[in-house]
């Protein structure tokens, strides 16, 4: 990896790329320094570390601390990607949306672009009206006019639109994909922080250096696993049979069918803990019960760090790998396609047995994908329900940060390869 970025930044093109990248990454660090007015950020700070188990302590993390202190950037990413899961999710159901995707080409493609930043916008709207509320319920606020409220609102809505726009920019002009560019440096920020904690925790007593060196061993752990199993596919072997077109033979190749163990990335987990911390979001706002009631024995069992959630988390995780690896891949669609341009499996008959042959491989290794990210996000949460101190380290943040590292590096390269060819072809 550290030879592929030497390399690449010896090639004055590519050295141009990178830097752009970093100077995008460093406007978004700046942004998430710039608290928005009117907002009493040590108050909602200690009340933000307070829901870290819930749906806005995911949101915290995702946009690398900003969220806790109401900076421009406090929304991130989020909505530019809810709204693209929501628009994929939309041309599988909508056939108008299916057929401007497949059929409308480049225009197409621009059209759904479109459509998905009046999206974003419109889910930024939502998300920053509701923080407002949030911190306006809680007198977090120096101001509650509306002139403030406008202010806040505007300012929320501003910072996430403009956080999409540099990430269209950095597909453009920089190396890798911008979104998750903006997310690897969200998410790594807050390494330094985790670094400070486990040490004061060493330091105090409150934690073993026997039990933190054991955490580092297995997150080191589980970034090999990850690195693994990001690029393991199954491959099913496709011969083509030989035609003949005039006085010329085609076909007779053998080829491959590839795919993905894990083709639905990191998504069922961010779903998955998004529902799954909905009951505990709910009980964060209602009042504290007494120690003993019913109510109080109900929030233990729904917290996070229940067993109870880890179970419901893991099936969730399950339940939508499987959802997401049937949008992405047909069976029937694939064998039709062998089909018609003259390709099968040897063994099967094209058509109907050949689609099932395939469906049954997807539910296979849909399956052994669905375990393997289970195991990633639970082992973090465990880790932190039998640590003293709560260490912040979540399977999500690690995927994702694992493969926006794999992604760029693979970007450099292929990048490095194409100068090669054109280099060599002039």
């Amino acid at each position: 990896m550290i030879q592929t970025i030497r390399k690449a930044w010896g090639i004055p093109e590519l050295r141009k790329k990178i830097m752009f990248t970093l100077m995008i990454l460093v406007i978004y660090r700046l942004g998430s320094a710039i608290p928005v007015p009117y907002v009493d950020t040590n108050t909602l700070s200690t009340y933000l570390n307070g829901m870290g188990t819930t749906i806005l302590g995911l949101y915290n993390v995702m946009s690398g601390g900003a969220f806790a202190q109401a900076t421009v950037f406090a929304l991130g990413i989020q909505p530019y990607i809810n709204s693209s899961i929501i628009i994929q999710l939309l041309t599988v159901a909508i056939p108008a949306l299916e057929r401007m995707q497949r059929e409308g080409g480049e225009e197409g493609k621009k059209k759904i672009q479109s459509i998905t930043r009046y999206a974003t916008v419109a889910i930024a709207l939502l998300q920053a009206v509701g923080y407002y509320a949030i911190m306006k319920r809680y007198s977090i606020l120096t101001d509650q006019s509306i002139w403030a409220a406008l202010v806040i609102i505007v300012s929320f809505i501003a910072g996430s639109s403009f956080l999409m726009w540099l990430g269209e920019q950095c597909n453009e002009f920089g190396v890798g994909n911008g979104i998750s560019m903006i997310l690897f440096a969200g998410i790594i920020s807050r390494i330094p922080s985790m670094i400070s904690t486990l040490y004061s925790a060493i330091l105090t007593g409150t934690m073993h250096w026997a039990w933190t060196l054991l955490i580092v061993v297995g997150v080191l752990l589980l970034v090999v696993l990850i690195v693994f199993v990001n690029d393991a596919e199954r491959r099913i072997p496709v011969q083509y049979a030989k035609r003949q077109v005039g006085r010329k033979m085609y076909g007779g190749q053998s080829s491959s069918l590839p795919m993905k163990v894990n083709m639905s990335g990191v998504l069922p987990v961010i779903f998955a803990q998004s529902i799954a911390s909905i009951p505990a979001t709910i009980g964060a706002f209602l009042p504290a019960p007494n120690e003993g009631t019913f109510a109080y024995s109900l929030l233990n069992a729904i917290d996070t760090k229940s067993f109870l959630y880890l179970v419901v988390y893991f099936l969730l995780i399950i339940g939508f790998s499987y959802f997401y690896a049937t949008i992405q891949f047909n069976p029937v669609e694939i064998s039709n396609n062998l089909k018609r341009n003259g390709g099968f499996i040897p063994g099967f008959r094209p058509g109907r047995p050949t689609s099932d042959f395939i469906a049954r491989v997807l539910n296979k290794i849909t399956l052994f994908g669905a375990i393997y990210l289970g195991v990633v996000a639970i082992l973090p949460l465990l880790a932190d329900k039998f640590s003293a101190v709560a260490i912040g380290i979540g399977g999500t943040s690690i995927i994702i940060v694992v493969g926006v590292a794999l992604e760029t590096v693979q970007a450099l390269e292929n990048q490095m390869l194409m100068r090669q060819y054109k280099g060599f072809l002039e």
